[in-house]
């Protein structure tokens, strides 16, 4: 089989990136200590990074570094003096969630390449031409996925020259990655910024079935689906596990490349895959793979499986029998640390030492000798033990175009030598010594010749490539709110879902968005006449829409061709930019930044974006608005924590079906709510045709930035569509509407009025920010 097939390694710290490559993996990912999705992993410094990319690059391993957050506008300077210093680096790849930092990079650092992270949440064919437009040469898919899926999101990315990549070991959310506010809303930890803390691991009082880990699920395994995979044409198989451990990601990768590379030379699985439950797994699962969501997913214990694993296989039932088969557990998970820690206790990401020598004589060129010592790559396979064999000594020798003439209070000294080229000692060089024996005293040349020397001198040890300036980003302009009237106010708009409340647009003269499903019956054309028959309501696309719901997604959109759409999904975004319809950005794109409002608007003429509601008021205010282009923000509504495809309710109040169908999608209206061991409650909810969700116990209330940000919005949003609120009683749709358009019109009363009618409710997201 010719098909290339990457496995892709996580990289928490130096010893397990050591240990991924030693183990055979194709290329690693890893993150820096900032700006990466993975806070609690220890990650790596700047200059082990480049030290990391030299050792990888001696095995023929690739690096690709985690930048998958969203970024706020104050960031963006110390994020291109990264990007200059990545650009500088021979590094692989960049892994980027935040929309803006595609436009960042496609802009001013062309030689990075970008890989679009599983935090974009992408699981539909429209999203991939989206995110290749963006600037991606590959994708991430979501872990919800199916085969079918999988296989129709592949044929995509090669249809437009983008690779795919696929999670195939490792924790699984419970939740669609980048759509998880639980902690960012209960404790300001958000995981759109590394800061998750994993609300779905916890303990919660037992619910109505007795379980006290309600939305805790077992690892994701795809050990013996790989031949399914690489028939679905997935370019690459991608292992998690970035706060895992040396040990762990040997014994992980080192079996999946046996596994791999068994089949496509036999085509057959040779491996067995126990050694998997060796290390930290909590039991697997491939039942998002195999489009079998059941209960068997989830698990009651959300640490280490292991010993329960052997203890099971071995039958043990005594107690001393137990401890036995415990010991050999422990014993063996010794023997693995130590044998991984002698397979890369001789690997080294050492910097290369530099030696510089520099010689002149009166009449003579000044000459500068640059000497290195590097490992060989064809040295690391053979003896990487032994650090001063198979070193390849590389020297240049360089010399200025004037000649040396005599010189007084001008001379050039051993101080000035050694100061002009002491910024060699970096993340790259250890500058071992500067020799200037060979100098004679009271020489010179013009200044401007050391430096033509020093530059050429870096150009040979970045590889013969120019070393690139830092970028300066120029100062962004910021447009004021366009008003044909001159009115500075704010105009309110109204999101529904429910076909009875278009009634509600009797009322008010907002604009109404009219929230569409995740969901639909195959060939649904209920929408397209619905949305025809009331031209008013301005159609609002949900976040995920997998397979034929969004095919039917694409259909009502064509069918019915708005003149404006909000949409929370790129694929959307993609099919209306190509068909001419306007649209804005929803609150799940996730929008922090100025740069990310640009590459919506010069890449697919979006017209205007909901600011994300995880920020506060000063990261608001330092967005600069695109000219021509609307900005929006959502003062009232039920607070997403996490949206999944995984069923709520079997581990909360049970459910009679033994697995999710389509029918589950369509039909299931339930609600309940699971209750933290601090007592907090939060309420799952289920909508028909909609995906099961968990919402915070207080609604989102913001009546502040009116009056703190008025100037800088277009509109602010209320949501009506009783989605989240549970057993709950709603307040009075109109009287609501009455209330928040005499707020907009200046009535300082009606705040305390809202705090009475909505008696729960925070917006503590708006004070405390990212």
């Amino acid at each position: 089989m010719d098909q290339k097939i990457e496995l892709l390694a996580p990289g928490g710290d130096v010893e397990a990136i050591k240990a991924a490559i030693i183990a055979g993996a194709d290329a690693v990912y890893c993150g820096l200590d900032t700006f990466n999705a993975r806070n609690r992993a220890t990650n790596i410094s700047f200059d082990q990074l480049v030290g990391v990319i030299r050792l990888a690059h001696q095995y023929q391993c690739e690096i690709f570094l985690t930048l998958n957050v969203v970024i706020l506008e104050r960031e963006f300077a110390s994020l291109a003096k990264l990007l200059t210093k990545l650009a500088n680096t021979t590094l692989d790849g960049v892994i980027v969630q935040d929309i803006g930092m595609f436009y960042l990079l496609t802009q001013h650092f062309p030689t990075l390449d970008i890989h679009a992270s599983t935090q974009l949440t992408t699981h539909n064919v429209g999203q991939i031409p989206f995110l290749k437009k963006l600037g991606a040469s590959r994708v991430n898919l979501s872990r919800e996925l199916d085969l079918r899926e999988i296989t129709a999101m592949a044929a995509a990315g090669k249809a437009h020259d983008t690779l795919t990549e696929v999670f195939v070991h490792g924790s699984l959310c419970v939740a669609f990655s980048g759509l998880c506010y639980s902690t960012s809303a209960s404790v300001g930890n958000s995981g759109n910024r590394g800061r998750c803390s994993q609300a779905c691991r916890e303990e919660y009082e037992p619910t109505a079935t007795g379980n006290k880990f309600p939305l805790n699920i077992k690892d994701n395994s795809a050990f013996f689906d790989l031949p399914a995979l690489i028939e679905a044409g997935v370019h690459s198989f991608k292992i998690e596990g970035r706060i895992k451990g040396a040990s762990y990601v040997h014994t992980v990768v080192d079996s999946f490349r046996k596994q791999i590379d068994g089949f496509l030379k036999t085509g057959e699985l040779l491996e067995d895959g126990e050694r998997l439950y060796k290390v930290f797994n909590r039991d697997f699962s491939n039942a998002f793979l195999r489009g079998d969501l059941n209960q068997s997913m989830f698990i009651e214990n959300p640490r280490d499986n292991s010993k329960y694993h052997a203890v099971d296989k071995s039958n043990a039932i005594s107690v001393v029998q137990i401890q036995e088969v415990e010991q050999k557990l422990n014993d063996e998970k010794q023997l693995i640390n130590a044998s991984v820690d002698d397979k890369i206790k001789h690997l080294t990401i050492g910097k290369i030492p530099l030696t510089l020598a520099i010689s002149g004589s009166l009449d003579q060129p000044l000459t500068l000798t640059v000497t290195t010592k590097e490992l060989s790559q064809q040295q690391a396979f053979v003896d990487a033990k032994d650090s001063e064999k198979g070193l390849e000594v590389k020297s240049y020798a360089l010399k200025s175009q004037s000649n040396l003439v005599k010189s007084g209070k001008l001379s050039i000294d051993r101080e000035t030598l050694e100061k002009r080229f002491k910024s060699f000692n970096n993340a790259h060089f250890d500058l071992i010594e500067i020799i200037t024996d060979d100098f004679e005293d009271g020489l010179s040349i013009p200044f401007k010749e050391l430096t033509v020397l020093k530059n050429e001198a870096a150009f040979l040890l970045n590889n013969s490539k120019a070393v690139l300036p830092e970028v300066q980003l120029p100062k962004l302009a910021n447009h004021p709110k366009h008003t044909p009237t001159g009115d500075a106010k704010a105009e309110l708009s109204i999101l529904i879902c429910d076909e009875s409340d278009v009634e509600l647009a009797k009322l008010t003269s907002a604009d109404i968005y009219f929230k569409l499903p995740d969901a639909y019956k195959r060939g649904c054309t209920k929408y397209v006449g619905f949305l025809k028959e009331n031209p008013r309501l301005i159609p609002w696309f949900p976040s995920v829409l997998i397979g034929k719901d969004y095919d039917v997604a694409v259909n009502i959109l064509q069918q019915v061709k708005p003149q404006l759409i909000v949409t929370n999904n790129t694929g959307i975004a993609y099919e209306a930019n190509r068909l001419g319809i306007q649209w804005i950005a929803g609150p799940f794109l996730n929008t922090t930044n100025s740069y990310a409002l640009l590459a919506m608007q010069e890449g697919f003429d979006c017209k205007g974006a909901f600011i994300s509601n995880e920020i506060n008021r000063q990261q608001i205010r330092n967005i600069a608005r695109p000219e021509n282009f609307k900005l929006f923000y959502s003062i009232y509504h039920p607070i997403l924590l996490m949206a999944s495809r995984q069923c709520f309710f079997q581990q909360s109040v049970g459910c009679e079906k033994p697995r999710i169908d389509n029918g589950c999608m369509l039909s299931c209206d339930k609600s309940t709510s699971i209750t933290n061991l601090k007592g907090v409650s939060f309420a799952i909810d289920k909508q028909k045709a909609g995906y099961p969700s968990i919402y915070n116990q207080d609604q989102f209330l913001n009546t502040e930035i009116i009056e703190d940000l008025s100037d800088l919005f277009d509109g602010f949003m209320i949501d009506l569509t009783n989605i989240g609120s549970g057993d709950k009683e709603t307040p009075d749709k109109a009287l609501l509407i009455s209330q928040f358009e005499a707020l907009l019109n200046g009535n300082i009363n009606v705040p305390e009025t809202l705090n009475i009618m909505v008696p729960e409710s925070t917006n503590s997201q708006y004070h405390n920010g990212l």
